[in-house]
């Protein structure tokens, strides 16, 4: 025991010395009075800060100590340190987290869009007795291979994949490039059956870029540019340029009449990328963005680099309430210079900028390093972290907190929370009940089976006969959909089993349940609009992949469809573009 004692001892004894020797007390050369002063002060403050932080890890180790040598049962070190960092970080922003060295594969997998195995999605069965095949990407080793939506995966590599997690047969799907993965599975065509099949692991690119396009005008003709970027991923401004030089290309000899950047549901991703992006449309040693952080090495300006591609095409970039950190670069920072009209919805108000520090044993912490500014000096991070909608949006902000700036051209625009639109949208929700639908897997099933039997056609639509099928279909299935009517029953069958009432009003209790069963089906009719249309999503997706799904939204989209006619009415754009304020809140 007390070599034990000792080990933790000189362990936070050595700790305690590299915190305490953060600041050097070398004597400073002879300065002007009120510099030393403020010098002097600068450095007391210091030193009281690292005062501070060895007596907090002298209370860290010590609680840490006693509980590893006395602790009733036998302790995890390590699984200590993962939970103190985590509850420390906790309280200090929802971006700063600790990235053990085996969650590192993940991060580096969402920065870089790569990772090493058979490109494909799976999901759990909705009998939960399977791990199947959800949908292979397009050109990928599993697409290859023939693999398809709804193939039920038996084994991998000789391990029973039957009732397991869809964690545990995705890891033992990836491995090194080059390796080879033996499956085992049932082909969706007649799971009666059985296949064999061998597909080579390769390096697989998630593309940033899944779909780019046109939009057609009234008389049907191309008319814009379409491009929908998804993530900020290592290399995207690379995917954005090769897109917009095709669609030149196509347009060819005549000039892009307009251009859209989707940037819908974009979470953002590496800065970098997005000043690349900014740079395609505005002139060479533009100012993009200033960061501002505690540390001065943190403090930076990103300036575009070389001569842009499209600067003076007509641009309009679509948000929504999910666009954040980097996507709300490239819209407020074109927003600022009054070179795109942003299209949308309030974004989600991230304006902080994460750096990644090793802290050992190959693990590193995320960790918030400074705050950015676009081009007007407004900073768009919200201004609360925790109240936000129930979609992650920005909440309400008090006037007070909201504080106007201008553009360019002297258009106000306001911070306190996210990049306001130009052009407001109406956001489109479905209900409550289609979302549990089609989480719950059924619809998986019903286009998994569809898209085997039927001739792919780009004209989809679920006519009335085959979603009265579907319907009859879910007759003896029960969604995990709770409605309020549902809730306060269950607290009246509890508080009637408390009170002794219950075997009294068993009988009307069940038929009041049986009832509300019963509006299961009254719900599919209630929502049959936009349930098909997420069928045939589905369905479309399973024979023209992502892309297809992407092209075919489109065509019912109304928020592309403004930004189109927009970009045709060249008096509008230059309107807004000139003389029109955002909307405060």
């Amino acid at each position: 025991m007390m070599t034990k004692r000792r080990y933790f001892a000189g362990a936070c004894g050595l700790m305690l010395v590299g915190m305490l020797t953060l600041h050097g007390t070398a004597a400073p050369k002879r300065k002007p009075a009120a510099a030393a002063v403020a010098a002097d002060s600068a450095t007391l403050a210091a030193q009281r800060r690292d005062l501070e932080i060895g007596r907090s890890m002298e209370t860290f180790f010590n609680i840490f100590r006693e509980v590893n040598l006395y602790y009733v049962d036998t302790t995890s070190p390590a699984r200590m340190v993962e939970e103190a960092g985590n509850a420390m970080l906790e309280g200090l922003d929802p971006y700063t987290e600790y990235l053990p060295a085996d969650q590192m594969a993940d991060f580096e997998t969402m920065t870089t869009g790569t990772y090493a195995g058979l490109g494909a999605l799976i999901r759990q069965s909705t009998d939960r007795r399977w791990v199947e095949v959800s949908e292979p990407y397009r050109g990928t080793p599993s697409d290859k291979a023939g693999l398809k939506a709804g193939d039920r995966i038996l084994s991998v590599d000789g391990v029973d994949m039957r009732g397991r997690s869809v964690d545990f047969a995705s890891e033992r799907m990836r491995g090194k490039a080059g390796t080879v993965a033996t499956l085992v599975i049932c082909p969706v065509e007649d799971t009666t059956q059985t296949r064999t099949v061998r597909i080579k692991r390769e390096r697989i690119t998630m593309p940033s870029v899944p779909y780019y396009g046109w939009i057609k005008d009234s008389a049907g003709r191309d008319s814009v540019g379409y491009i929908r970027l998804n993530g900020f991923t290592e290399n995207c401004a690379d995917e954005v340029r090769n897109a917009l030089l095709d669609l030149q290309q196509q347009a060819a000899p005549n000039a892009l009449r307009g251009l859209m950047l989707d940037l819908r549901d974009n979470t953002g991703g590496v800065l970098g990328e997005a000043v690349k992006i900014v740079g395609f449309f505005t002139p060479r040693n533009t100012v993009v963005l200033d960061t501002r952080g505690r540390v001065p090495e943190m403090n930076e300006t990103y300036r575009t680099v070389g001569e842009p591609i499209a600067p003076t095409v007509p641009l309009a970039v679509i948000i929504n309430s999910a666009s954040a950190s980097a996507s709300e670069i490239v819209a407020g920072t074109l927003q600022d210079l009054d070179r795109a009209v942003v299209v949308g919805t309030r974004s989600f108000g991230k304006g902080l900028v994460q750096s990644t520090r090793p802290v050992g044993e190959n693990g590193y912490v995320k960790l918030t390093t400074a705050k950015y500014y676009i081009p007007s000096g407004r900073c768009i991070q919200a201004v609360d972290y925790s109240h936000r909608n129930e979609d992650g949006s920005v909440g309400a902000i008090p006037d007070s907190l909201i504080r106007p700036f201008r553009t360019a051209a002297g258009r106000v625009v306001y911070d306190g929370g996210g990049i306001m639109p130009d052009v407001r949208m109406e956001p489109v929700y479905f209900g409550k009940f289609t979302l549990i639908l089609a989480a719950s897997g059924y619809i998986d099933d019903f286009a998994n089976r569809y898209a085997v039997t039927h001739t792919p056609t780009r004209q989809l639509v679920i006519d009335d006969s085959t979603y009265a099928r579907f319907c009859r279909s879910m007759q003896g299935r029960t969604l995990n959909f709770e409605s309020g009517t549902e809730r306060m029953l269950g607290q009246l069958k509890r508080m009637a089993e408390r009170e002794k009432y219950a075997e009294r009003i068993a009988p009307e209790l069940e038929a009041i349940a049986k009832k509300i069963q019963d509006d299961q089906q009254a719900e599919l009719q209630t929502f049959a609009e936009e349930i098909r249309e997420v069928m045939a999503d589905a369905v479309i997706t399973r024979w023209y992949y992502d892309a297809g799904r992407l092209e075919f939204l489109l065509r019912r989209d109304d928020w592309v469809k403004r930004a189109a006619d927009i970009l045709l009415n060249r008096s509008e754009y230059t309107r807004i573009l000139t003389l029109q304020d955002t909307e405060r809140k």
